[in-house]
This record gives C-alpha cells, structure tokens and sequence, in this order.
C-alpha cells in the first residue's frame, strides 16, 4: 500500500509559554510506492519521528494531507489505519509467553484460537522462533526480543509497517545483524515499510529511499547512492558519512561543470542543476575518492601527513595542506599496491572528477 504526505506540518505550542510555537514538521511532501522501505534519516529533534507519528495515528498535523492506499487518513485513529509500529523499547508483554504476545493482535481483531494459532506458528517458522514460543520475554536476548515485536507486527498482515528506532538498545553486532534480518523480512512479505533512525549505516543498509530531515524540512530524498555519492547540500554531505569540502568559484555550466580550486581549472559532472557561473560553490569528495601520491605540481593540494592509521585492508590518512584549517582526509584502500606513507611524509593528493560533486 502506497503513503502520501502532502504539505504535512507540525506546530507545537510551548507548554510553559503559550505564545511561543515550535514547527517539528515544515512542509513534507513524499509519496512512498507499495512494497517500498523508506527511511527518514535525521539528527535527534529533526521531525523524523514526528512524521512517522503523524502517519500512524499517534500525532495529528496541523496541516496537509496523509493518504494511506490513496484514501484521505487524516481523521482515522491510529487503531483504524492498519499499520503496526515496531517501537525502541519493543513494547511486548512481560506476562506473556513468545506465542501469547505474537498472537495478541489476532486476539484483539476476534479470530477463532485455531486460526490464531495456525497463524503464528506460520510466523514464527519464518522469524525463527519456533523453538521459543513457550517462553516468557525476561528469558530473550535483547535480538529475540526484537524478533518478537516484529513477528507480532507483522501477523497481523498491516498496510503499512512502522520502525521507531527498533535497534538502538542492542549492541553493535547485533544491531549489524537484525538489520539484515529487518530488511529480508520486509522484502519476503513485501510491506510498505517507513523506518525511522539517526544511523547512517543502518539506513544505508535497510532502504530503497533515504529522506534526510533538518529542522524539520527535506533536505534530500533518494536512493543510498543518491544520498552519498551526489548529496544535494552540504548538511546532507556532512552528515551521511565523511566529506572533504574545497570552495571553488563556478566559471561555466553546460554538460559539465568548470570551477576553480586552487587557481587550476577542473571539470565535473553537472549533477546540481541549481550550480550558476559567476557563484561561489563548494566541491564535495569522499575520502575514499582521494589518491595519494609524491608531493607534484599536477596535484590537487600537496600537504604533509599529520596522521596515518593503518587498519589492515585500509589505511586513513589526515592531510594537513597550507592555507586550509581543516584537513584533508583520504582513504587507501589497496595499501600493499599503492604503498604506506608515514607521518611527517609530504604527499600529492590527486583524485578522478567523477568522485567529485559540486554543491551550492
């Protein structure tokens, strides 16, 4: 089932000074296709969840339009819109046993103890939890527990299935591992799923679509490439990942674009269509899009190594250039091929045009 969002805004009212009004949601415009996981990617107090709450049921807009399966949802409650919401702290019941909680949703939509049952063994096959139904939640693993709220989630065949940060009290590892489990299950049921996090690894890896908010507005919308390799400012090219910035003035625009950095002339890919001649511009490169090489006058800063550390498969490097306040950061990520520079070593940072990108 497809989402809509149109014009959504939220305003909240300071509830210590009612003059004073706070915009949580500023004009959100999305449409997500049926079968589609999209996550909206934000730092905390961006208006991520915030949306999500609108969509569920759980928040009402002060403005716009929600649609779910292209019918207006503004006035249903979250209990008529048929969504289930996988929460952080799980939400499942302590009293209950595996197969209890799993089944609880059925219980509430009055179907007759076989079919409950037929239902959630069929679920529990497939999240892997057969051999844990007779047990109560205190006797799971944080993974298991997990497990559970999105199998009692999903046997309740939703329209639309709802993360609220859902890994975030596991560890590392298993946050590396649910993940992966998250994103085989939606695409094996084929729910239209809107997953909600701060972590840039965990929406890389789960999303066919990332939104990134800020403030409250969309800064970008688009696929895990689209947001790191072509971000659309510099909020979303800091924030997704590491980015070296260089300001450059923009001399042409057509297929591609001319700018200068440096007092030398390069061209780039014309991703940006908002890029002017005559504008001050900034050239975005991943670190992992630096090469480096002997100090040389055809390079795109020479500097001297100010830190190198050497991670087996990869070496990162901290390059301290003259005239810059921060420094450059370049991955190696062949150092037996392209060798080990130590600090102290001056050095030539080159790179190729296509891991370049040019921002407003």
């Amino acid at each position: 089932m497809s989402v809509t969002l149109v014009k959504v805004t939220k305003i909240f009212t300071d509830q210590d000074d009612k003059s004073k009004e706070f915009t949580a949601v500023d004009d959100v415009n999305i449409e997500i296709k049926e079968g589609e996981m999209v996550t909206f990617l934000g730092p905390s107090g961006c208006g991520k969840t915030t949306t999500l709450r609108i969509i569920s049921g759980f928040e009402k807009q002060t403005k716009g339009d929600v649609y779910i399966d292209g019918s207006l949802v503004n006035d249903l409650p979250a209990n008529k819109r048929n969504s289930s919401m996988v929460f952080q702290s799980y939400a499942i019941f302590p009293h209950l046993t595996v197969e209890e909680n799993i089944g609880f949703g059925l219980e509430l939509k009055g179907l007759k103890k076989s079919q409950i049952k037929s239902e959630v063994d069929v679920i529990m096959r497939t999240m892997g939890l057969s051999a844990l139904g007779t047990r109560q939640p205190s006797q799971l693993s944080g993974g298991q527990q997990q497990r559970v709220a999105l199998a009692r989630a999903i046997v309740t065949k939703p329209r639309v299935l709802l993360f609220d940060e859902p890994l975030s009290n596991l560890d590392a590892k298993l946050r590396d591992q649910m993940r992966t489990e998250i994103r085989r299950i939606q695409q094996q049921f084929g729910i239209t799923s809107i997953y909600v996090t701060h972590d840039q690894d965990e929406a890389m890896t789960v999303s066919d679509r990332i939104m990134v908010m800020d403030k409250g507005r969309i800064q970008q919308l688009g696929t895990p490439f689209e947001i790191y390799s072509r971000p659309t400012n510099h909020f979303v090219a800091d924030f997704i990942g590491r980015a070296n910035f260089f300001s450059c003035m923009v001399k042409s625009v057509s297929d591609v674009v001319t700018v200068e950095v440096n007092q030398k002339q390069y061209q780039f890919p014309a991703f940006n269509k908002d890029v002017k001649a005559g504008k001050r511009a900034t050239v975005v490169i991943r670190p992992e899009g630096l090469h480096i090489q002997k100090n040389s006058e055809q390079a795109f800063f020479n500097g001297k190594i100010t830190e190198a550390v050497y991670l087996g498969a990869t070496v990162e490097y901290e390059i301290s250039v003259k005239g810059r306040t921060e420094p450059i950061v370049a991955i190696s990520y062949n150092p037996v091929k392209e060798g080990l520079y130590k600090v102290g070593d001056e050095v030539g940072v080159t790179f190729d045009p296509i891991s370049a990108h040019v921002i407003l």
